[in-house]
């Protein structure tokens, strides 16, 4: 197939591409940035628009294209409400209605399960309707919505599916990892509560594959919402740990009450929002929820319909994790 993948010099993004062009498809890609990736043709450009010129533009990409795997988005735990808006809504709208008119026959949209997370714990649920009404903070209700609009775009000649990987970590991850050990480097990352809530996450390339999956799939499949993880729900506590240890930092030894985290966070998050930064804040409502209630999930389905499992397991990866920060600078 020809496959464009939009957001592809994003971490979870160039994994995607790289594994659709190792598989022998040939790949385009589309963001603002290159991609890095040898052997796909990058177009930059922005999904807020459909022609930044004419041959660098949304139109321009999807063109000629069979397929579309759409993850550009806004991702961050706070920023302006319109930009999330344009970016994550907006901009969806506007690859499904380029890809339609370009005769594309397949779209995969990469969501998240925040999209069907109100801040209680999450045990063993499969896939849960995305609600923009119950969803946490301006980055899961927008993506709620765009899941919604992508899977009302489903037709006949355009199979759409909707896939939300969780969590998603690995070697050179800034968004999740980094984070967490430059925390921990510093002593500023506490244990939420008792730290034991059960919680899922994904590796990378299980992750990209999965969403490889999605795409061969979508024509059997269309019209559905998968929920991607390892499948290997662990203790918060174990999880950063694993982290920490693989970056040979110290684990978390401090604990704060997952109560006064939420309310810290949400006075953080009217903080930002009064004064905005460009930085992000080292705690809101969203995150506390994340990691202090147990978010696991029911995988039977996912890998049954997309005839897919995960190759590699939480421990393989906290080793390919060591074995990059030995070498890392």
């Amino acid at each position: 197939m020809r496959v464009l993948v939009t957001g592809a010099s994003g971490f979870l993004g160039r994994a995607v591409a790289a594994g659709i062009s190792a598989a022998g498809h040939e790949v385009r890609t589309f963001q603002r940035r290159p991609s890095g990736l040898p052997g796909v043709e990058d177009v930059h450009g922005s999904i807020t628009t459909l022609a930044d010129t004419p041959y660098a533009g949304l139109a321009y990409a999807v063109s000629g294209m069979d397929a579309v795997v759409h993850l550009a988005a806004k991702v961050s735990l706070t920023g302006d409400p319109a930009e999330f808006e344009a970016v994550n809504v907006g901009g969806t709208g506007a690859v499904l209605q380029a890809s339609k008119d370009a005769g594309v026959s397949r779209f995969v949209y990469v969501s998240s399960p925040s999209v069907a997370h109100s801040g209680n714990s999450i045990m063993g649920s499969d896939a849960l309707p995305a609600s923009p009404e119950h969803a946490r903070g301006d980055y899961a209700r927008t993506k709620a919505r765009a899941e919604l609009l992508a899977l009302a775009a489903d037709a006949p000649g355009f199979s759409v599916v909707a896939v939300r990987p969780h969590l998603v970590w690995g070697p050179g991850d800034t968004q999740l990892v980094d984070r967490i050990v430059e925390r921990a480097r510093s002593g500023r990352l506490p244990l939420l509560g008792h730290g034991a809530a059960l919680i899922d996450t994904t590796y990378v390339a299980n992750a990209a594959s999965a969403i490889h999956a999605a795409l061969d799939a979508a024509k059997r499949v269309h019209g559905r919402s998968y929920v991607i993880t390892n499948g290997e729900p662990r203790p918060v506590a174990e999880l950063l740990a694993g982290i920490c240890g693989a970056a040979n930092v110290a684990a978390p030894a401090w604990r704060v009450p997952a109560s006064a985290a939420r309310a810290a966070g949400s006075l953080i998050e009217a903080v930002w929002r009064r004064r905005p930064r460009v930085d992000e804040p080292p705690m809101t409502r969203f995150l506390a929820e994340q990691l202090s209630t147990a978010h696991w999930f029911d995988q039977r389905r996912t890998r049954a319909d997309l005839d897919w499992t995960p190759a590699v397991s939480l421990d393989e990866g906290f080793e390919r994790l060591a074995a990059y920060y030995r070498t890392a600078p």
